[in-house]
């Protein structure tokens, strides 16, 4: 079972994505928070495997509840709840810990779905998201120093799959494009997150960028 923790300040909210991922087979709604302090805190108490987090709430935004939950270790996965015409925290959210983005108006079932790929591992960050990432890094300009990380570490083979993966590509489409089976893509990306220390494939995507190995505009 997925253990998920909800956390918004909308009680309405609240209390639809619990009713709807109840209802899932593989899922278990274990808790609810109203603010992100509470998130945090019941997220230490209840271990969730995923936290559904919204952006804005009071007391502590879900950005700041990110990066706190992230500060503390474990491995609970963060899905950013979000509505883009509204927030700027994409960038920011990614470079905390958060795995993942979805709409607020996002269907039941791609909600569910959402839950499951990031209790996996696997980032889910839809093309709207990625382009205004790519906006942002553009912004920033010149890569920024990434310490104690090192790309000649891995081997040709591995940054190919890096930069397939900073193009938001699942591993299927990875194996699709190098022709190889899929187990092995999730074999180097394995290798890659262990080398480089990182969590998951959103910070992989972050990595990517901000070493400079993917440009904005390549």
């Amino acid at each position: 079972m997925i253990r998920v923790l909800i956390a918004d300040d909308q009680g309405m909210v609240r209390t639809g994505f619990t009713v709807f991922l109840s209802g899932q087979p593989d899922i278990e709604v274990v808790g609810e928070a109203a603010d992100g302090r509470e998130a945090v805190e019941r997220a230490a108490e209840l271990k969730p495997d995923v936290v559904l987090m919204d952006v804005r709430m009071p007391n502590m935004n879900g950005l700041e509840a990110t990066r706190e939950l992230m500060a503390r270790g474990g491995a609970t996965k963060v899905l950013i709840l979000t509505t883009f015409d509204l927030d700027d925290y994409v960038y920011e959210a990614l470079r905390a810990g958060a795995s993942g983005f979805l709409l607020k108006d996002a269907s039941a079932t791609q909600l569910a779905e959402a839950v499951r790929v990031v209790a996996v591992g696997e980032a889910l960050i839809a093309p709207a998201v990625t382009k205004r990432l790519i906006t942002e890094f553009a912004r920033l300009g010149s890569p920024r120093p990434v310490p104690g990380r090192r790309l000649d570490e891995l081997t040709e083979r591995e940054t190919e799959v890096l930069l397939l993966v900073a193009q938001a590509l699942s591993n299927q489409e990875i194996a699709e494009k190098l022709f190889v089976a899929e187990q092995t893509v999730k074999t180097h990306v394995g290798r890659v997150l262990m080398k480089l220390g990182l969590r998951d494939r959103a910070q992989a995507i972050v990595f990517a960028y901000e070493s400079g190995l993917v440009r904005p505009g390549e």
